[in-house]
């Protein structure tokens, strides 16, 4: 007897609560439901249902057996849906996710390419520095920048991107230029909220690790207005090189204790994993590994 068809007809027992309703949602006679039922409760040794005149209920083995069974009889459904997926044209509604400032910067000049590539797939972009709820809020998938917090989504990694303390030539020549990070706690600094770490900034250098607490001239949930700021010399900003790395390469900002080298974030495409890879997602995270394999900021 085939193990999975045993399985398939005790899991619509249980959602159907009777082998009648069982048998019509299968398709097949209630004598053949009956009958997968028993021989798994005979292969197993146990009895995985109480049966009366009235109702069905499991039994406690029945209770744990079930969770399993439905864990094993979705995988099969996962596997074969990916499988097919493979040979499918992308198509239909794409719904990603993105942070503010680099979905402008890096993500809007990409979409008109992919869009040419593949046109029957309709983007929904909607940028929030925000972490959504991907399978809450209906998202296929999003763009992520940070160290990932265990979780039960899918990654793919993309690029990365460091941490730069930065200021203005002129804020440095009025201020001075701090040679260690203890001496960020007397300097204007300009924050940005969402930060992990908060206002204890992380760094990493010649004597060691280091972590000092700053107190805020500006604090702003949005990378652009710190880097705005830090342009009209009112601060020194902690802000990631795909967003400053063209300044840095101008020289309108500057790097500020080189030597002392803060944190480094991956970017990162992520997906749920009750979800196969449907085609139209797939190409997308193979279209935006293939376009970060060289990133446009300095390392």
């Amino acid at each position: 007897m085939d193990k999975f068809l045993e399985m398939k007809a005790f899991a619509a027992v249980v959602d159907a609560g009777s082998f009648v309703k069982a048998a019509d949602a299968l398709e097949v006679s209630k004598a053949a439901v009956s009958r997968y039922v028993a021989e798994l409760e005979a292969r197993l040794g146990v009895r995985l249902l109480h049966r009366t005149t009235r109702k069905l209920s499991l039994t406690p083995e029945g209770e744990v057996f079930n969770v399993r069974c439905r864990e094993l009889l979705g995988g099969l459904d996962e596997a074969e849906a990916e499988v097919s997926s493979h040979s499918g044209e992308a198509s239909g509604l794409l719904r990603i996710n993105a942070p503010f400032s680099f979905g402008l910067l890096h993500l809007a000049p990409l979409w008109p390419e992919f869009m040419a590539r593949h046109p029957r797939v309709m983007l929904d972009v909607t940028l929030a520095d925000r972490v959504v709820d991907l399978v809450e809020e209906g998202f296929d998938m999003a763009v992520r920048i940070g160290r990932l917090p265990t979780s039960s989504l899918v990654s793919r990694p993309l690029t990365s991107t460091r941490l730069v303390l930065c200021a203005s030539p002129e804020y440095l020549h009025m201020r001075g230029r701090p040679s260690h990070p203890s001496e960020l706690a007397s300097h204007d600094v300009l924050t940005y909220s969402l930060f992990s770490m908060g206002d204890q900034w992380e760094f990493s250098g010649p004597e060691g690790a280091a972590t000092v607490k700053v107190t805020p001239r500006l604090r702003t949930n949005n990378g652009d207005t710190c880097r705005v700021a830090a342009l009209r010399h009112q601060g020194i900003v902690l802000q990631p090189t795909f967003l400053v790395g063209p300044d840095l390469m101008a020289g309108t900002l500057v790097e500020v204790m080189p030597g002392w080298r803060s944190v480094e974030l991956g970017v990162y495409a992520v997906y749920p994993t009750r979800k196969f890879l449907s085609p139209k997602v797939r190409v997308m995270i193979e279209f935006l590994v293939s376009a970060f394999g060289q990133p446009a900021w300095p390392a």
